[in-house]
């Protein structure tokens, strides 16, 4: 999991030896059991992680108990409530576990003081947040230009292998639509796998 983690951090910024020794000092490696929270709607979180092995996804929950997903986070990516790390304030969203996962984890306050030590840090933090605003300028669009079948193929593009790791109601939140709406669009395009 560690070379992944660094290979993950070579592919986004030039990290010279010397800091990469001191970064190696920071992380911590943990599981999280399928179900688990990394991070809760009001927590104040303290660290970030980057996801070794599972899966994870963001969601929002309603004044009526009703999850809307946010957006789906594989192996090789990397987990924060960013704004709300960076602002000191409790999260809107959660961060869930859906498989049996391995993360290394950072404390945001160490991390602050290495980041201070080189400008490769503000390439990568740069580099994080370019992926993460096209991610989100793209799903906005989607939103208000496509309709629930276009979505759908989107997101099969995006995420290949997650129609196989996620339940059809997650699915079915994160496009927007209900679960009966995810079925008939699946059915119209000849799929019949479901979680």
């Amino acid at each position: 999991m560690k070379e992944r983690f660094l290979k993950t951090m070579h592919a986004l910024t030039e990290l010279p030896l010397a800091q990469e020794e001191k970064l190696l000092k920071l992380i911590r490696t943990t599981s999280v059991a399928r179900g688990e929270h990394f991070i809760r709607e009001g927590q104040v979180p303290r660290q970030f992680g980057f996801i070794g092995k599972g899966l994870f996804r963001y969601y929002y929950v309603d004044y009526n108990g009703n999850e809307f997903t946010k957006g789906f986070f594989p192996e090789g990516t990397f987990l924060s409530s960013y704004s709300a790390m960076i602002q000191n304030r409790p999260s809107y969203f959660n961060i869930e576990a859906l498989e049996p996962s391995e993360i290394i984890t950072i404390d945001f306050q160490q991390w602050k003081s290495l980041s201070a030590e080189h400008p490769c840090w503000n390439t990568f933090l740069v580099a994080i947040l370019e992926k993460a605003f096209t991610k989100k300028e793209n799903r906005e669009r989607e939103f208000l230009l496509f309709d629930a079948e276009t979505r759908y193929r989107s997101f099969l593009e995006e995420y290949p292998d997650l129609s196989q790791r996620v339940k059809q109601h997650m699915i079915a939140s994160y496009l927007g639509i209900t679960p009966v709406a995810l079925s008939r669009v699946r059915r119209k395009m000849g799929v019949t796998h479901t979680t």
